[in-house]
């Protein structure tokens, strides 16, 4: 296939489509230059601000003292 059918046809494909594909192409070339990835290995936790209350207590701290310092 061509080079310019081939980018039309991407071009058609859902946004989630064009997604899985960049990922399946890193992933091929990540192969073939024997370069390991930490996905390829199963998912991995990424953190939220979910529960996070710590988190949201030092922030609530920081623009109090932010605040008390514009009103001084």
């Amino acid at each position: 296939m061509p080079p310019e059918d081939l980018l039309t046809a991407v071009r058609a494909l859902p946004r989630a489509d064009k997604l899985r594909l960049v990922h399946l192409l890193v992933v091929e070339l990540a192969r073939e230059e024997k370069v390991e990835l930490d996905e390829e290995q199963g998912p991995y936790p990424v953190w939220t601000p979910y529960d996070a209350y710590d988190a949201a207590g030092a922030l609530w701290q920081a623009l109090r003292r932010d605040r008390e310092g514009r009103d001084a």
